[in-house]
């Protein structure tokens, strides 16, 4: 991994061992920022302030090998990225101004897809982790990890049936207390509908009833006007000396009649004026048959009135003409139909609301039950990791429980309160000595043992859910003497089946590990790149001695630091499952 102005790093690579690597130096050396580089190429949120005050950007690349057929290899492949030999190549680069970019196999990816292949790849401890533990939302998770697909599976079918029932009950809450708005709409859809309906009318009537009533309000003038109309055009009988336009045109033709022999471009004239004469009898007869036909029957003008007014009124509550009336009152007919079919709906929901308490119950009784079962065989197991942490007589158990609530779900003759991952209440309780009650590890555990039962339940984790990488940012936090000795064995044989990284400030610890780095500042306060080293012989001696006394030349330290060395040495005889 190799690390550029990241917080006091300046430019560092970091080499891990295959097996266990402990990271040391003195407190503000930049140890921890080995950790955040780390977290940052999984995933992690970027900060601008991690990046050194005159750098414009910080970048953290690295190389991680991935166990063939991995689900993470297959993810990467999905988002385009490609293996180096076997492994990942990932790079993040965060700017001053908090801006961040994320690269994998040689593409651009989100940042999350980071964080989802490192689940499968690495798992992070650190004090947060300790504290997270101390949740009870956290230990319930553990217990559900722990306890595979005995747990998933009616887990997933919990889950799925307790969202349709928020949905079916929210559905059914809002029916019932809007229960009155929509007995309210539903009487004002009638009224309208029963108001358009006495009216019956017709799509267009009003645009004919103006026009009819137009013609009404005006039949002397039209009548007057198209019998004058006529009488131009048609002549008037009363009058025979009176001349008209059809005789004037009937004359113009015969005169032309007697020479059009003679000029084509005169007979296709005369053609042209019998074609108005012919026209001009059409109108003739239409003005004539338009006179007769005008009815100036005051009542009918009346009765169009009426109607009009009745039209008037469906379009001022209902649309600005009747083809918007009758739209909205085929609307309103389909809103009524959803209106009066609630109380139906309301009697379905109430019924399938039922179905899903009684099944999520039956859910939630086998979920509870494989947890109590996984539950035995966990706190078994981590109390036995706690017996090789010098906690011999420590005993770990799990507390399942339920929570009276009249408004739950039926479980086992009961009504508990019930959320989305269930009916249980999971709580971790640790018995420190013999004699000693159980009590909840949040009161009853001291920051060594807190550190202690956290790698326990890591250690357990490997056994059953294993990750090839674990990276421990100083959980030995608040132990010492004999405990550290002892959390450094186990951690070594860990290392023997998964890659261990551990950041420490206990000799006890680093002795153990199969390749040791030292984070050293330089005079101006920088790490460079020959900042981070591997310690080995003289070297490792040196900074155990000082981990151990304060003082690299302390020949007590020294002997003490060589004993630790032999110890570990010793234990460590036994090959790696790598080799």
């Amino acid at each position: 991994m190799r690390i550029r102005s990241l917080g006091v790093i300046d430019d560092a690579v970091v080499e891990l061992s295959p097996g266990f690597t402990a990271v040391t130096g003195e407190t503000g050396a930049g140890k921890t920022m080995v950790v955040t580089s780390l977290g940052l190429l999984l995933g992690g949120r970027a900060d601008a302030a991690l990046v050194r005050i005159g750098a414009r950007n910080a970048v953290v690349e690295g190389r991680i090998s991935v166990p063939e057929g991995a689900a993470a290899a297959a993810r990467a492949g999905e988002a385009g990225a490609e293996l180096d030999d076997g492994a990942l190549l990932i790079s993040r680069t965060v700017s001053a101004e908090g801006r961040s970019r994320a690269h994998l196999g040689g593409r651009s990816v989100p940042v999350g897809l980071l964080a989802e292949i490192a689940d499968d790849l690495v798992a992070v401890h650190g004090q947060t982790d300790q504290q997270g533990l101390l949740k009870q939302s956290r230990q319930r998770q553990a217990l559900d990890r722990y306890a595979g697909d005995a747990v998933a599976g009616p887990l997933a079918g919990y889950t799925g049936a307790y969202k349709r029932l928020r949905a079916v009950t929210t559905e059914l809450e809002e029916l019932t207390t809007r229960a009155r708005e929509r007995a309210q709409e539903a009487d004002m859809l009638r009224f309208g509908l029963d108001e358009i309906a006495g009216v019956e009318p017709r799509a267009g009537e009003d645009v004919e009833l103006a026009e009819e009533a137009e013609r009404l309000g005006h039949a002397e003038a039209l009548a007057s006007a198209a019998s004058l109309a006529h009488a131009a055009l048609a002549g008037n009988p009363e009058d025979p000396e009176s001349v008209d336009a059809g005789t004037l045109v009937a004359g113009a033709q015969r005169a032309l009649e007697a020479v059009r022999a003679h000029d084509p471009e005169l007979a296709a004239l005369t053609d042209r004026i019998g074609e108005v004469g012919i026209l001009l009898r059409d109108v003739a007869g239409d003005l004539a048959g338009y006179a007769d036909d005008l009815d100036a029957d005051p009542l009918r003008l009346a009765a169009v009135e009426e109607r009009r007014a009745a039209l008037t009124g469906l379009t001022r509550k209902y649309g600005q003409d009747i083809s918007a009336v009758l739209a909205w009152a085929e609307e309103s007919a389909a809103r009524l139909t959803d209106l009066d079919g609630d109380d139906e709906r309301i009697e379905e929901l109430t019924a399938e609301r039922d179905r899903l308490r009684a099944e999520l119950g039956g859910l939630a009784q086998t979920l509870s039950q494989a947890r109590t079962e996984a539950a035995e065989r966990f706190a078994a197991a981590v109390t036995a990791e706690l017996a090789s942490l010098a906690m011999p007589h420590a005993r770990v158990s799990f507390d399942i429980r339920q929570t009276e609530d009249p408004d739950g779900v039926e479980v086992g003759g009961r009504t508990v309160a019930h959320g989305p991952s269930g009916v249980d209440e999971v709580e971790l309780l640790l018995a420190p000595h013999p004699g000693a009650p159980p009590r909840p590890i949040a009161k009853g555990a001291s920051g060594g043992e807190l550190s202690r039962v956290m790698l326990a339940v890591e250690v357990v984790f490997a056994g059953t859910d294993p990750v090839p990488t674990y990276l421990f940012d100083e959980v030995d936090a608040g132990v010492g003497g004999k405990a550290a000795v002892e959390i450094g064995r186990r951690l070594a044989k860990l290392a023997k089946s998964a890659q261990v990284v551990v950041v420490t400030h206990l000799p006890q610890v680093a002795a153990f590990a199969d390749r040791q780095l030292l984070v050293a500042k330089t005079n101006d306060g920088t790490v460079t790149r020959s900042g981070v080293k591997v310690l080995e012989g003289e070297d490792r001696i040196r900074e155990l001695s000082r981990m151990l006394a304060g003082q690299e030349d302390s020949e007590t330290a020294r002997a003490h630091a060589e004993e630790l060395l032999a110890t570990a040495r010793a234990d460590g005889r036994q090959p790696r499952a790598d080799g």
